[in-house]
């Protein structure tokens, strides 16, 4: 039990992803070597020491990394997982086993600290479960261990074995594993009462370095096209998304088309931004809104859940007029609302928070038929500037694609089409290593990833003096049946192109062919268990990570709200409260069940003894005993009474090496009540007469009368 203590601590340091996977992987293995070691193995020598001398070098060399700029809570975090592993190798003992305990529980609430996760909640309940029985088991080691120190005797005179006292299932039952471990419920359902009652309302005290979240490619000031498209493979969530309305049955797959970047300057290799420069977003009446033109028809809102990421970008779908954030509570002390930024591609990023992610609310434009106008950009230019080494085989393709005469819109589509149709999605695409991978993709390999796809179509378009400009975002999401929502994972990362029309406004076009451009969906039981565990994570950090005075309130009206459900709609006195005389009737009616109970418990006991009386060896057990006591009480009366904590033999012997007067007498006394109690030799009557004619004699040795006849204890009884 300790060690599943000390796993469990760990694992909830782990799973927080605050450990550097150099240190987690050696604490890893150190773990499982100290809990599946020999105890021969453990008790050398050598392994101390070189405990000791580990835990002093990495002191140091956290010492160090400290001086270096290293963050405080990580460098501790850290030291304290590989002390965990230094203590489960050496310990020795309860007292090092109330140490491991300990410091598991430390490591339980920094993992609540600097994690918090669906893995953390599972850590925490089977922490739960395990803590009182290791506790109780450490406590009775202690005493075991306390009671029989080195060089102990049993009453037989032998040694005290404590190990074999520690292995026996006659001290540690399984009924006493089965009662220790429920008491978890108790524990759970009171600490589940606290936490409903007493929400969090100092999180950021606690919350030191949130950390800048999980890393999303594609979505800084610069994509190389080079270095883009291994995160297909990638199943992190990156956000959840709630559609406003969801048709039945719903769509395994939805394109949303979420933009989380705009690049207008590409000069060969790469996309870059010639307007990045952030300033802080208008904000009116608590919304943000994109420049549409005021009274434009809307769609209901739909609500984006967003992972903690870096950059901190904000994801947006097509024709957004405003966007709300979340604010659960802002009158409470640990709440941080987050700055909203925008830059002249109007791309929207945030900053601070509480490092636990963003919620927002999103309102579409609802176009019926119609397209609303976005405002012209004012430098016009900036997104029909070419590469200096762009090759005229470029132009003359997109041409060739799009004849002279077709309108913009046709245009585009045409060159679309034909990028969809000709040129095969590849991640590993041989364009990356080329000088030119643009050329090389359209020319040569006719093999790449979405960024070629979108590159090449806006170069093609701006040749065609089109403007445009390379998208890049996540096309949309796979539809999670058990939290009914759409999860976007960084598989879902995706590029695409806008171009500017007359009439129309930036309009988007995906050249890339479906198979690289739909949503990853794995079907079978492992995706639907994915989906389970996904729904399960969402609410935990919504309810339990989340849970603030807004969830407490509502909780509260719910439950008086189905309180009130509960009482009888036809009688006079609905709504009120029960009547003080109804109360009494029904306490008294339990207190009579309980005793009832009890005292059915009490005959069904004592009835079960008299069905079945003990057998002659246990007779004959108690019988020494009961002699042994009447010998206590002469000792004491001698004035050399037994303690409690020594053993009979050995408070013998010593009034043996004090020469006592009596000390024959009693070591003699002595030995025949061991051999008779643990030596398989019970005393018959005539034995036990005698026993007590000589205890009755040392008792009346400074008395000048003989003793009385003792009845038999057998015939007494």
């Amino acid at each position: 039990m300790t060690d599943a203590l000390a796993s469990l601590g760990l694992m909830a340091l782990l799973t927080s992803g605050r450990l550097n996977d150099w240190i987690a992987g050696p604490i890893v293995v150190g773990m499982l070597a100290a809990i599946t070691l020999p105890e021969r193995f453990l008790k050398d020598n050598r392994l101390t020491q070189f405990a000791m001398v580990t835990s002093v070098v990495l002191l140091l060399v956290q010492m160090l990394r400290l001086g270096s700029g290293t963050d405080i809570l990580e460098a501790a975090v850290e030291f304290a997982a590989a002390l965990q592993v230094i203590r489960v190798l050496t310990r020795e003992g309860a007292a090092h086993d109330q140490q491991i305990i300990l410091l598991a529980l430390l490591h339980l609430i920094a993992g609540a600290v600097v994690g918090g996760g669906l893995a953390y909640g599972a850590c925490f309940l089977a922490f739960l479960v395990v803590a009182p029985g290791a506790l109780v088991l450490s406590h009775l080691r202690r005493e075991v261990e306390g009671n029989y120190q080195q060089g102990a005797r049993d009453r037989t005179g032998l040694p005290v074995d404590v190990p074999r006292i520690l292995r026996s299932r006659r001290v540690v039952s399984r009924q006493l594993l089965v009662f220790t471990c429920s008491l978890s419920i108790p524990i759970f359902l009171f600490t589940a009462l606290l936490f409903v009652l007493f929400p969090r309302v100092g999180l950021s005290l606690f919350l030191i370095n949130p950390g800048a979240g999980t890393r999303v490619v594609g979505f800084a000031e610069e994509v190389n096209l080079g270095r883009v498209g291994t995160i297909r493979s990638d199943p992190t969530i990156v956000m959840r998304v709630f559609p406003a309305t969801v048709p039945s049955p719903a769509p395994q797959r939805l394109g949303l088309y979420l933009a989380g970047a705009k690049f207008d300057e590409y000069d060969g290799r790469a996309w870059r931004r010639t307007q990045s420069g952030r300033q802080l977003a208008d904000q009116v009446a608590g919304s943000f809104r994109l420049g549409f033109p005021v009274g434009q028809p809307q769609k209901n809102r739909m609500r984006i859940d967003l992972e903690p990421i870096s950059p901190q970008v904000l994801f947006l779908p097509e024709q957004v007029l405003t966007f709300t954030l979340h604010q659960p509570d802002s009158a409470l002390p640990d709440h941080r609302e987050p700055g909203i930024f925008v830059d002249g591609e109007e791309i929207y990023s945030y900053e601070g928070g509480d490092g636990q992610g963003l919620r927002y609310f999103v309102q579409q434009a609802d176009l019926m038929g119609r397209r609303p106008l976005h405002p012209v950009p004012a430098h016009r230019h900036r997104y029909l500037g070419l590469p200096p080494k762009l090759s005229d085989k470029v132009a003359a393709l997109a041409r060739r694609w799009a004849p002279e005469g077709l309108a913009p819109f046709e245009a585009a589509r045409a060159i679309e089409r034909r990028l969809r149709i000709d040129y095969t999605y590849d991640l590993s695409s041989p364009s990356g290593s080329s000088a030119n991978p643009l050329e090389h993709f359209l020319f040569e390999s006719k093999r790449g990833h979405c960024e070629y796809y979108s590159t090449a179509m806006a170069m093609m378009l701006r040749t065609l003096d089109i403007p445009s400009r390379n998208v890049t975002g996540f096309v949309g999401g796979t539809y999670n049946r058990f939290g009914e929502f759409y999860a976007v994972r960084q598989a879902d990362a995706h590029s695409w192109v806008e171009a500017l029309l007359p009439k129309r406004g930036w309009v988007r076009f995906d050249p890339t062919p479906p198979a690289g451009a739909l949503p990853d969906a794995h079907p079978g039981a492992i995706s639907t268990i994915r989906e389970m565990l996904e729904a399960l994570s969402q609410r935990w950090d919504r309810h339990v990570v989340g849970y603030d005075l807004n969830q407490q309130v509502s909780l509260w009206r719910d439950i008086v709200r189905k309180y009130r459900g509960f009482q009888p709609k036809s009688s006079s006195r609905s709504g009120a409260t029960p009547s003080p005389k109804r109360i009494g009737l029904a306490l008294f009616g339990v207190l009579l069940l309980g005793g009832s109970l009890y005292l059915y418990y009490r005959t069904r006991t004592k009835r079960d003894e008299d069905d079945n009386p003990p057998d002659a060896e246990t007779v004959a057990r108690l019988q020494a005993a009961a002699l042994y006591q009447k010998l206590e009480l002469v000792m004491a009366k001698r004035g050399i009474p037994r303690a409690v904590g020594i053993p009979p033999w050995r408070h013998a012997s010593s009034i043996a090496d004090a020469d006592h007067p009596d000390a024959e007498e009693v070591l003699e006394l002595t030995e025949r009540y061991l051999t008779a109690r643990f030596g398989g030799a019970p005393l018959d009557e005539e034995q036990q007469r005698d026993y007590l004619s000589r205890v009755r004699r040392l008792q009346s040795a400074d008395q000048n009368h003989p003793p009385a006849s003792e009845p038999s204890p057998l015939s007494a009884t």
